[in-house]
């Protein structure tokens, strides 16, 4: 038997009595999730909350939500990036967090309304995280940031795109990361991992769920080994940012994660790793359900960007 936080337990008992997404066109699934009734939930308390539009290249524009704590700035930055597998959610999706995030870290976050597949596959959403970071990174001074002590992060495909974009940080010469959260993170989609059968059905996001955002998310078979898609598969992995890696134990994804972690350690990377003991996939931006959980864990995130803090101000 899987060991189950309670409230876990409830999730999963309410969640079993939707439809199969994975038997579902993609927009039906977003019309479904838009028709949940709004759930009352206690914000964290920030100095404001600001909604922009900003260009991508090509014609195109996205959304990012910035959330400014309170206190003097320039603040250090955090690029947030949402989950729902490449194909929903939104910045609605991680509004909770994100504020949680911003009070209890100090930093700016910017969450990023990347583009989503299958309308466009990868690598749009991918460009779009990587447009997003530059944007953040060049506009710094002008949303009372400091550029010079950005970090990116997200949950599942949101941690799997954090992975990404710090390794096109390295690859491109810039923007500069100074430390990457990966929450529960995608880092490659052969979906044959001992954590994939063990909780293939039941624990919310199942193997053939993951199946469908992979299909939904890939242009072909070819790309599950592109690096972008699959950082596990990267063959040089050295002088990325330091890494805090959490996974939760029922979760399918949770095997690729440790994966990802020890390899990134292996090359020399800074890295800590937690497992969220008794948690399923999804629960970090679930505030209505899990609140003194993902406050745990944002309180570890919160110590990890401390010794960033402390690490960035050495170095001036």
């Amino acid at each position: 038997m899987a060991n189950l936080d309670p409230q876990a337990k409830l999730y999963l008992e309410i969640f079993s009595q939707m439809p199969a997404i994975h038997t579902m066109e993609p927009q039906a699934v977003r019309e479904l999730f838009s028709l949940a009734p709004p759930v009352e939930i206690e914000l964290a308390a920030i100095e404001k909350v600001e909604n922009r539009l900003i260009s991508v290249g090509q014609d195109a524009e996205i959304n990012v939500r910035i959330y400014t704590p309170e206190g003097q700035g320039p603040f250090p930055l955090f690029v947030y990036y949402h989950g729902g597998g490449w194909v929903i959610g939104d910045l609605e999706t991680s509004d909770a967090s994100c504020r949680m995030l911003a009070n209890r870290t100090g930093r700016i976050v910017v969450s990023v309304d990347y583009r989503l597949a299958p309308e466009y596959k990868f690598p749009v959403p991918v460009e779009d995280s990587y447009a997003a970071l530059k944007w953040v990174s060049e506009n710094a001074t002008a949303i009372n940031g400091n550029a010079s002590n950005l970090v990116v992060g997200g949950d599942s495909a949101g941690g799997n795109l954090s992975a990404v974009v710090s390794l096109l940080s390295k690859d491109r010469n810039g923007p500069a990361i100074t430390g990457q959260i990966l929450i529960y993170p995608v880092t490659a989609l052969s979906y044959d991992t001992k954590s994939y059968f063990e909780f293939q059905n039941g624990f919310g996001l199942d193997r053939d769920l993951m199946i469908w955002f992979g299909n939904n998310y890939l242009n072909n078979d070819e790309e599950t080994s592109n690096k972008y898609v699959a950082p596990l598969l990267a063959d040089d992995v050295s002088k990325l940012p330091p890494a805090l890696v959490i996974t939760a134990e029922n979760d399918v994804l949770r095997d690729e994660g440790m994966a990802y972690a020890e390899r990134l350690k292996e090359a020399g990377v800074k890295v800590e790793t937690i497992c969220e003991q008794g948690l399923i996939h999804g629960y970090f931006t679930n505030m209505a359900v899990f609140p003194e959980r993902i406050k745990g864990s944002i309180s570890r995130i919160a110590q990890f960007l401390r010794e960033i803090n402390q690490e960035v101000t050495s170095k001036f």
